[in-house]
Order: structure tokens, then sequence, then C-alpha cells
């Protein structure tokens, strides 16, 4: 909340540029994808304009701040869902959700190749990768990369052959390398996405924020903990409005906490390391993640086909 206000009048005028270009270039169908803040404004101010309109990704109101759901009807015409559970809480208030399943499936995530990233960086047979992964947004990893600077710190004193691997969006590559020039145990930072699973195929464990990361990572089968730090402000209305027990999506369809959160308060390098050694030092651990992700991914799987065939077919059918 507190990283977008600087930014509602340059966001409100490129509603505003979005809105008038729709309504006069009147195309057949306008299809929004996820970013609710922006996507539902523009939805809401083509309302009018006669064109079918499609939403693609549900909004995340069943975790927090339920209310909001009142103000979507007439919104779109269809909701395309990856979530399993979302049909279910958006359907009773008419606003025609389908699961078409999530594209995480068709990422590649679990294709990486372990040899080639070992090769490629010269990793000896003895090596320990741990991935970390600190978000796609300055804002994030100028909160986490601190905390998990000093958390490979501690790991490393009774890790040996431990190499940290920083995966962050390539927007940001160039700040993220200034970030961790002065880590004392220094990094290897993935700047593209194949890499960035072949990264995944050679990792013992993984250190990530919450969100599809996690997915990813399960994809992988890379067992992790999840953690993450916002403002105070945010943290302190937050706790009031959030819904659900769990904030990794993994964990949300185990139904369970499969993997460890540790957030807020709990993001500590104490806590991190400890997590982290579990995981690197006793395989039962990560063997009970590794079969919880099976079961927790197949349940994002389209009715039929892959989910891009899914949506498109949503997409593309008339009536």
């Amino acid at each position: 909340m507190a990283e977008i206000l600087p930014r509602i009048l340059s966001l409100r005028r490129r509603i505003r540029e979005t809105i008038a270009e729709i309504i006069a270039t009147k195309p057949d169908i306008v299809v929004t994808i996820d970013s609710p803040g922006f996507c539902l404004r523009v939805l809401r101010g083509i309302a009018g304009a006669g064109i079918r309109r499609v939403h693609y990704v549900g909004p995340q109101v069943w975790a927090w701040r339920q209310e909001r759901v009142k103000h979507y009807p007439g919104l779109w015409d269809e909701l395309l869902c990856l979530l399993p559970f979302e049909p279910e809480f958006f359907a009773p208030h008419g606003l025609n959700p389908v699961f078409v399943g999530h594209p995480v499936l068709e990422s590649g995530a679990d294709a990486g190749d372990a040899a080639r990233f070992r090769s490629r960086h010269n990793l000896p047979p003895e090596a320990v990768p741990v991935v970390l992964m600190p978000g796609s947004r300055v804002t994030e990893t100028a909160r986490l990369l601190p905390v998990f600077r000093q958390t490979m710190a501690l790991l490393a004193a009774d890790t040996p052959g431990l190499v940290p691997i920083v995966a962050g969006a390539a927007g940001i590559a160039d700040a993220l390398a200034a970030q961790l020039a002065d880590w004392p145990t220094r990094p290897i930072l993935i700047r593209d996405v194949a890499e960035r699973y072949d990264a995944f195929a050679a990792a013992q464990a993984a250190l990530t924020k919450s969100g599809t990361s996690t997915l990813e990572l399960a994809m992988a089968g890379v067992p992790m903990a999840v953690t993450y730090r916002v403002n105070p402000l945010s943290a302190a209305i937050g706790r009031r409005l959030i819904k659900v027990k769990h904030v990794a999506m993994i964990n949300l369809l185990a139904g369970h906490a499969l993997v460890p959160e540790l957030l807020q308060q709990d993001s500590t390098p104490e806590k991190l390391g400890a997590t982290l050694r579990g995981l690197l030092s006793d395989p039962a651990r990560a063997a009970t993640q590794r079969a919880g992700f099976a079961a927790a991914l197949a349940s994002l799987r389209a009715p039929a086909g892959l989910p891009s065939d899914a949506a498109a077919a949503r997409i593309l059918r008339r009536g």
C-alpha cells in the first residue's frame, strides 16, 4: 500500500488513457490480465461500451478484504480462474468464473538442467547450491536481501561448499548486482528465466518470498522455506484483513503448512538459517515436501488440455 501511494497520479492517467483508447477503437473483445488495481478500473470505465470483456486471473479477494467482491458484478462477462478453489468463491456473486488451470504448469520450471548449471559456473561436486528469491520489485529486495545476506553468513559457518544463487526479475538485475556486491559469500546472480530453471534443478534448497515463486520451486522439486517482510503499516493492516491461514500459494493448495512460513518478526537470519539447515541436513524433511508438491500441483491442471489452451478456448468462444 505505502509502496503504491507515490505513483497514484501516474496510474490514474494511464487508466484514463487506456479507457479512451478502447472506446475509440471498439475491439471485439477486451482481455484484461491480473493487476486488479489497474484492470478493474479499466473494465469499469468501458462497462457501457458494448464490448465483450474477459478477465484472466481472479482477484485474490478470497484472501483478504472479501467484501470487495460485491463491487465486481458487471465488470466482466467471464472470469478465468487459475486456482481450483476460486470458482466456488466467485460463483455465488454472479461473476461467471471458470477454472482454466495454472500457467505455471507450462513454465518449464521442472525442465532445468543441473549439470549445465554446475558446468557453467564451475561448481565442484561438493558444492551446496541454495536458491534465494527476494522478489521482483526493488522495494521487496531492499527489505529481504539484507536478511538473506546475514542468513547466508550464518549458514556458511557450518555448511561447507555453500553457494548462494540469487534469482530475481530481469528488470532489476542491475540493482540486485549492486545490492549483492558486499556479500561475504559472493552469490551467483541469475538474470534470465532459462538459467533460473537450471539453478532450480541444481539447488538443494531455496529461500523465497511468498507468491508464484513457490509454485515454480515446487515444480522443480526444490525444498523451500518462505519468508516475507512489508513495512510495519502494511503489516498491521494486513493482519486485520487477511482471511487465509497461509500466505504461500503451495501451502494454500496443500491445505496445510507443507513448507515453513517465516513472516515479519519471524523473518530473521537466525530462524531462516535454522530452517534451511534442517532442509539441507534432513533428507526426510525434503522428501516430505516433494511428496506434497506433487499432490498440490496436480490440482492446478486444466479440466482438459493445457491451461493456455483452456484459457484461449474460453476467450474465443462465441455466446
